[in-house]
């Protein structure tokens, strides 16, 4: 038989070995096994039920918490002791059937997207009240089958498409039980399964660690893009960014009267932003109407994350419009847009700037134009839009009970730290520059975690099906002294 070939874990220097000899599994997704493992019916060797156990709370019912749908979705490994799970009841059999015990695989069993469907958690700590919650399937092992080579292999590509593809669905996918039962699992001698599992969490708690520092320094990087816009928009350039653009490095300041802002340079002025911009909200909605123009419109999602937006990038929606509306919310190169309402205060006045439009680009429900003076330079509006200075001035005059908005007079009402116009362009120009730089090297750190989520799968689902041997690999050197991942 051919050997398979390896995939570069442990020191860097080495490769794991594929397995001496393989034979066909016949199963599309699992390929060549290795020549000593067997293929079985999931429902041969462990059981599946679904819960029935819902977040009512009935009198005559025992008090019990709930491991439900997104604890597994995020939960990964579930430990009974640890975070607040939700309070409910179930009846004594409920509770007899859905109790949960150290071991069991729970999985997400119906989602409106395919691709959520069978999400494996498994159960590290459990107590006398922890129950299974509805949506969710437990899958409890069977005397030859390890669980947490059981959890590693749902995690696989695998073994988890043949879930995904057996789901069925229009507005929400969901998986029959039946489906569960017929997963073809491979399945190594009982020891080898432990090896596998205890391999599989030392190397992906290592690249889970790493993301984990990865996240956390991008969080870090957003704080101190934060900090740098403020900072500029409120106080001027760094003295050496300062002499490099004839200005004073060092001006006096003073107070400004307003506590978000604190104090600006002595030479700066505050001026309420009605005062040099205008401002408008669009009403022009997502229908199509057969008297009215085809436009694209910018919407919601295209100012929540575009930040900077053109229009001949990307594919804006196609909607109609009446020519008064067209000319009122025709957007301009250097309009503002903000996020006039939301459901979460946190995302009021998100601003984005239009570098390129075009005759048919207009503004769409749900947003408003800020639209600069000439004494109001277009890019440092929008950096001080930014600010935690100006947006949380916006942010607390927002009103509402579930979708919050902020009235037209609170924007004009917002007091603006405003430079002289030659500044105010090179403190636009100095924050393009250093945001730029921050933002790209946040995009290469994303672009990193996605390769680690790559190959942490592919790790995992190379390990279950055999592509590699990691028997020797659990007391190894380069096991003891860490992963290079390469």
């Amino acid at each position: 038989m051919k050997t398979m070939a390896g995939i570069a874990v442990g020191s860097g220097r080495r490769t794991t070995p594929p397995y001496p000899h393989y034979r066909e599994s016949d199963v599309e997704w699992l390929g060549e096994v290795p020549e000593h493992w067997e293929v079985k019916r999931l429902e041969h060797v462990a059981s599946y039920r679904t819960s029935s156990v819902d977040k009512k709370t009935e009198e005559d019912e025992m008090l019990v918490r709930l491991c439900n749908y997104t604890d597994v979705y995020y939960g990964g490994r579930i430990r009974a002791g640890d975070g607040e799970f939700m309070l409910a009841t179930a009846s004594a059999n409920e509770v007899h059937r859905f109790r949960l015990r150290i071991g069991d695989i729970l999985i997400t069993k119906d989602s409106e997207d395919w691709r959520d469907i069978a999400v494996p958690a498994i159960i590290d700590e459990t107590a006398d009240d922890f129950v299974c919650g509805y949506h969710l399937g437990i899958i409890r092992s069977g005397p030859e089958l390890e669980p947490s080579f059981l959890y590693r292999a749902l995690q696989s590509v695998a073994v988890n498409r043949q879930l995904q593809v057996s789901a069925s669905g229009v507005t929400r996918y969901g998986v029959p039980n039946a489906a569960v039962g017929d997963v073809l699992l491979p399945l190594p001698p009982f020891p080898e399964q432990r090896a596998i599992g205890a391999y599989l969490d030392r190397e992906t708690e290592r690249i889970d660690a790493l993301v984990v520092k990865m996240r956390l320094l991008i969080e870090r990087l957003a704080e101190y893009r934060s900090a740098l816009i403020t900072r500029a928009v409120t106080r001027g350039l760094p003295a050496k960014n300062a002499r490099a653009a004839g200005l004073d490095p060092s001006p006096r300041l003073k107070p400004s009267g307003v506590e978000w802002l604190g104090e600006v340079p002595e030479h700066w002025e505050v001026k309420r932003l009605e005062h040099v911009a205008s401002y408008r909200t669009s009403s022009v909605d997502k229908k199509t109407e057969e008297d009215e123009m085809l436009v694209r419109l910018c919407n919601y999602t295209d100012v929540y994350y575009g930040g900077r937006i053109r229009a001949g990038d990307g594919e804006f929606m196609l909607a109609t419009a009446s020519a008064n509306e067209v000319h009122r919310f025709r957007l301009r190169i250097g309009d503002i847009l903000i996020t006039k309402d939301s459901e979460d205060w946190r995302d009021i006045a998100v601003p984005a700037i239009i570098d390129e439009t075009a005759d048919d680009f207009v503004c769409g429900y749900h947003l408003g134009i800020i639209r600069s003076g000439p004494e109001l330079e277009p890019s440092f509006l929008y950096r001080a839009l930014q600010s935690v200075a100006v947006n949380r001035q916006l942010q607390v005059s927002a009103s509402g009970v579930t979708r919050y908005g902020v009235p037209n007079a609170a924007v004009g009402d917002v007091l603006l730290p405003l430079p002289p116009f030659p500044e105010q362009r090179a403190i636009g120009a100095y924050l393009d520059r250093e945001t730029e730089r921050i933002d790209a090297l946040v995009v290469k750190m994303r672009l990193l975690i996605e390769r680690l989520a790559e190959y942490r799968s592919a790790l995992i689902t190379a390990a279950v099906t055999g592509k590699i041997d990691v028997r020797g690999m659990a007391e190894s050197p380069e096991a003891r002294s860490g992963s290079g991942l390469r």
